[in-house]
């Protein structure tokens, strides 16, 4: 009988180690120029169920984030920020939804992006 206890408290030891982490961290490279691109690239992370910060870096296109494991992954949160009109570092947005975004915020222009790097917007 104790042994048999030993063996549940064991494998329920084990089971719990193979939980997912609830408060994972990531960060990710995401394309974007502005402060317009911020909001939006934040609000496409958040977007994602199990996402609990997203924070992006317009002169570094970091996008730091902290999330559940067991409720996301980095693939879905890059689709969804992809789907904002955002390239990350697994999705290219769909030229229809990039299109759609302000002119200020077209970061595969390279006008725009100069114009930005010159403190233009």
């Amino acid at each position: 009988m104790k042994k048999a206890i030993v063996i549940i408290g064991m494998m329920l030891m084990g089971i719990t180690g193979f939980s997912q982490n609830k408060n994972a961290k990531a960060s990710i490279e995401v394309d974007g120029v502005c402060g317009m691109c911020k909001e939006r690239i934040e609000k496409a992370a958040v977007k994602a169920k199990g996402v609990k910060s997203a924070n992006w870096n317009v002169e570094t296109h970091e996008l730091k984030l902290i999330y559940n494991e067991g409720r996301t992954d980095l693939a879905t949160i890059q689709q969804s920020i992809a789907d904002s009109g955002h390239d990350t570092e697994k999705f290219r947005a769909k030229d229809e939804v990039y299109n759609e975004i302000d002119p200020c915020c077209k970061y595969r222009d390279p006008k725009v992006v100069d114009d930005h790097r010159d403190g233009g917007h």
